[in-house]
């Protein structure tokens, strides 16, 4: 949900600042990221901090983090969503959607919190092996498990 204050938003929402690149369709520079169900064709009134902190409280052991509109886009994770969720619990975050290249990887690993990332699509159509990922990784710097 754009919004272009933090000011006025319910305070059981977590209000995040987006970058240029997230801003809302009229030029919002703020969010909170609304839960949905049903393949996102309906939405809830809680936020995605909201979830993940009851999820954590509950028992949960790791959160597997899904961004719906970042799903298929190859554009990359959501940052913003995946760096609010990752410093609000103390469990593993998954950043899952929106990979379509190597950096992704590297980047959600740099500029957010979270322990794990995954990709499905990129894989299936054949558009990046699986060691690329993992070979780019460990150029960065960061841990990947490279068998062979």
């Amino acid at each position: 949900m754009y919004v272009t204050s933090p000011e006025g938003v319910d305070k059981k929402h977590t209000v995040v600042e987006l970058d240029e690149s997230q801003k809302g369709p009229n030029g919002e520079g703020y969010c909170w990221y609304q839960c949905t169900v049903k393949g996102g064709r309906e939405t809830r009134d809680i936020c995605a901090v909201s979830v993940a902190k009851a999820a954590e409280a509950l028992g949960a052991g790791e959160i597997m983090l899904n961004c719906i509109d970042m799903d298929g886009q190859c554009n990359g994770f959501d940052h913003a969503l995946m760096g609010a969720v990752s410093s609000a619990v103390t469990i593993p975050v998954i950043a899952s959607s929106g990979a379509g290249k190597e950096g992704h990887f590297s980047d959600v690993f740099q500029k957010t919190n979270v322990q794990a990332a995954l990709a499905a699509g990129m894989f299936h159509r054949k558009e990046v092996e699986i060691m690329s990922v993992k070979k780019h990784m460990e150029e960065c710097k960061i841990r990947a498990r490279i068998i062979g």
